[in-house]
């Protein structure tokens, strides 16, 4: 009984354990591209969508193929409706009327139709019409997944640039509280005036106020970066790139001389499609002064009784059938359908006008975001630069303090210079990885 007892209270445990036990993911910068394509929620509707236009295209084609529809239908007549007729007709007098009722209380009757469309006009454009929202539905796909790898590169380098500030700021308290303890002990001895202990302590809590203040931004940044990949909050997830090897890596001068092509970019390919569902708009109006034909076929039984007793071998079932053609002419509308069709041609007027207002703007974006990526590696290359002017000044200014050659305010001054450059050196480093990332936008690349 004993040992039954521990083994339910091991297993209860052990349950528990699997239940409060997290999900972990570690990922390099393209693993987790590539797990946003797949999980992020904008791209999960995205292929919903998708397959939605695609149910949407063949419920538009199943119109113009043959129909079949059933109908059973029972009546009760509780109260048979009476009709007055001459008396004379069944040996009355004449000048007198008589009611009589025509009809059975029960009647139920049975029927199949087959019908078929031979010809309409407005089915063919809307067949080129489904085509076309399907290909709407699949660039509205590849322009999220775009938009989703743009946002997870830069989402991935906040959190590399939260991950080097919290270093850095670490390093600098270190070296702050080291040279902060040295003063102290300096001023013990009445070397230096109090003034010089209570500007590093200024400057120290600055960095540490700093160091909380990252910390606090990196969480939120790998919540953001859990959200973008389309996995929980809770979720434990470690990025193993470096931000200095992924900006080596997004040095690229080759981009820098591609020819921008305007029909690779997506924005333009969905221009385009709504171009073409705007001419198919104009084609459709057109068409609806075509006339349409149909035909149907239908197959009946029609049964009557004073009881119910329609399911019983006795009951006699009357049959029918018959074939007809239905040709629809429209003749006139009093200039509905000419109004209609101007409508649609100043629709396609202003979709011709939007896809060029949009190539130009392509056209604009791709020189701003080239001179932005250029910008940046010429960012990058001065700040790196700057960063070792501003540590060998702060080493001299180190140097010169512990002799006693310069005063702690000189000190902070040379510090927060060093701090700031390095703040920049990050930031270039990001600037780099995140301007690649919009000019790759622009070419479509994955």
């Amino acid at each position: 009984m004993k040992n039954k007892l521990i083994l339910t209270l091991l297993l209860f445990a052990s349950i528990l354990q699997a239940q409060d036990q997290k999900e972990s993911f570690s990922f390099t910068l393209e693993q987790a591209i590539e797990h946003a394509i797949k999980n992020n929620y904008s791209v999960i509707n995205a292929n919903r969508d998708v397959e939605a236009a695609k149910q949407k295209k063949w419920e538009t084609t199943t119109i113009g193929l043959p129909q079949i529809n059933g109908n059973v239908a029972y009546q009760n007549n509780f109260q048979i409706q009476r009709s007055i007729v001459p008396a004379e007709f069944f040996g009355g007098e004449p000048g007198e009327f008589a009611e009589v009722a025509f009809g059975t209380k029960h009647t139920m009757a049975a029927s199949a139709t087959l019908s078929q469309l031979i010809f309409d006009g407005s089915y063919l454009v809307g067949l080129q019409s489904a085509k076309t929202y399907l290909q709407i539905s699949e660039n509205a796909k590849v322009k999220t997944a775009q938009q989703i790898r743009e946002m997870v590169i830069n989402s991935y380098g906040n959190v590399l640039l939260s991950d080097e500030s919290i270093s850095i700021l670490q390093k600098n308290k270190t070296i702050l509280e080291k040279t902060l303890s040295d003063t102290r002990e300096i001023y013990k001895n009445g070397f230096i005036e109090e003034e010089n202990v209570e500007q590093l302590q200024i400057n120290l809590s600055s960095v540490n106020s700093s160091l909380e203040n990252v910390k606090r931004q990196k969480i939120i940044a790998i919540d953001m970066l859990k959200l973008l990949l389309g996995i929980k909050l809770e979720s434990e997830l470690v990025i193993t790139d470096k931000l200095e090897a992924l900006t080596q890596n997004n040095v690229d001068l080759v981009l820098l001389k591609e020819e921008f092509n305007v029909n690779n970019n997506i924005d333009y390919q969905i221009g385009q499609n709504s171009l073409k569902s705007k001419e198919l708009l104009l084609k459709l109006e057109r068409s609806k002064a075509l006339p349409s034909l149909g035909a149907a076929v239908n197959f009946g039984y029609n049964a009557f009784n004073d009881e119910f007793q329609f399911f019983s071998q006795n009951q006699k079932w009357l049959n029918y059938s018959n074939l007809g053609i239905n040709l629809n002419v429209p003749i006139f509308s009093s200039g509905g359908r000419s109004a209609r069709t101007q409508q649609a041609k100043i629709a396609l007027e202003q979709s011709k006008t939007q896809l060029t207002e949009t190539e130009q703007k392509l056209k604009l974006e791709f020189e701003r975001a080239k001179s932005d990526y250029e910008f940046s590696l010429e960012q990058l290359t001065t700040s790196k630069s700057n960063l070792n002017l501003a540590e060998r000044i702060e080493n001299k200014n180190q140097i010169k303090f512990k002799e006693g050659l310069s005063s702690s305010f000189d000190l902070t001054q040379a510090q927060e210079q060093l701090y700031a450059a390095q703040q920049k050196y990050l930031e270039a480093m990001l600037s780099v990885i995140n301007k690649k990332a919009a000019l790759e936008k622009l070419f479509n690349k994955n």
